[in-house]
């Protein structure tokens, strides 16, 4: 499973990257646009901060103009992945682009046949839109399933990378046994949805309860009337449990 960022905004580049967690990054013109900054200068930028591939999209709707800009992307960086929408224009492109050598993400998935379509002429990602997929009342994790399903049953190297995920799709995303997904920037204020998937209420309010400092400092007192080891809470990383010794935690919350 591999985790993206569906942004183009550099700090939230970092701070992904400082996780450990960032496996790579995709990109639209409409994200460039709101960061105000030329398309070329932060896709590079956005390479010297993960190696992870960095998919680049097209602004094109015709085939000749979007093999065009998908080998100057290529240029850019090298792990730039060109990607195109699932059109007949953009399947014409990205199979020539494809065998050129170049990897390209087929985008604007909608459909099963899409997705089959994606893996046909090569490409490297296929990128279903979940969340929108269910905002016109479709099952956005139907498709990913079945995609997932027919490149293993044909032997297809597509990578499934579900895109417009909501925070309610990581879970059933991951079970789905799809490669990779990219959570999009959420509201203005509320952080990403990657963020938020580290980010409970319990663990929250355990952290700042004096009484889980209690438990993690315990007194005699406290120490005389433990028995046997007993899990008390559990939080992203955190374990504080009971031991005959005393009463400790794992990791950090």
């Amino acid at each position: 499973m591999k985790f993206f960022l569906d942004t183009a905004n550099v700090e939230e580049i970092r701070n992904a990257h400082r996780w450990g967690i960032l496996d790579g990054v995709t990109t639209n013109p409409t994200l460039i646009a709101r960061e105000g900054a030329d398309y070329r200068t932060v896709v590079r930028e956005i390479a010297t901060i993960t190696s992870g591939p960095i998919s680049v999209e097209t602004t094109s709707d015709r085939a000749e103009e979007m093999i065009t800009q998908g080998r100057a992307y290529a240029t850019w960086a090298p792990n730039v992945v060109v990607k195109v929408p699932a059109t007949p224009d953009g399947i014409t492109a990205g199979a020539t682009l494809a065998r050129e050598g170049l990897r390209v993400n087929v985008t604007l998935i909608f459909s099963v046949n899409q997705a089959l379509l994606a893996a046909k002429i090569g490409a490297y990602f296929a990128s279903p839109f979940l969340g929108r997929l269910d905002d016109i009342g479709q099952d956005g994790m139907q498709v990913v399933r079945e995609a997932v399903q027919i490149y293993r049953t044909y032997g297809f190297t597509t990578q499934v990378l579900a895109s417009t995920c909501r925070r309610t799709h990581c879970h059933h995303a991951i079970q789905g046994g799809l490669s990779a997904l990219h959570p999009p920037p959420d509201r203005p204020g509320a952080g990403t949805v990657l963020v938020r998937l580290a980010t409970t209420p319990g663990c929250t309010r355990a952290a700042k309860d004096k009484s889980v400092e209690g438990i993690r400092r315990p007194g005699p007192r406290r120490q005389r009337r433990n028995r046997g080891t007993t899990a008390l809470s559990t939080c992203t990383n955190t374990v504080v449990y009971r031991t005959r010794g005393g009463i400790g935690s794992d990791g950090n919350c």
